[in-house]
């Protein structure tokens, strides 16, 4: 899995591609864990349209990044998740946790407010 990452009005933009299960999941973590580092209030965008498949291990690196926003009193949104993401968020009962936005320029502008 690579991740792609850049910035736009104070956010990182990351774009995971492949899939986010057992080792690849760490590799999430090291690509979120700087860019939240980097700032007081982090906000994060998370585009999953290049990624087709999540386990529970990359469901612990997304908790563990939300966690560590939450602490900083950061945001963190997510775009383009496809049925079987979404499924395992709704079903782990997490979905309240993650903005949702049904674009990037929709998730820049509020999370840029």
């Amino acid at each position: 899995m690579t991740t792609k990452i850049r910035q736009q009005n104070g956010i990182a933009i990351l774009e995971p591609n492949g899939k986010i299960m057992g080792p690849a999941a760490s590799e999430l973590w090291d690509a979120i864990s700087p860019q939240i580092a980097a700032s007081d209030t982090p906000r994060i965008l998370i585009n999953f349209e290049k990624v087709n498949r999540v386990d529970s291990s990359g469901l612990g690196a997304l908790m563990i990044a939300r966690a560590a926003v939450a602490r900083k009193k950061g945001r963190v949104g997510v775009i383009n998740v496809s049925k079987q993401i979404n499924n395992l968020i709704v079903l782990s009962r997490l979905a309240s946790l993650f903005e949702r936005f049904d674009s990037e320029a929709a998730a820049v502008s509020a999370l840029s407010a």
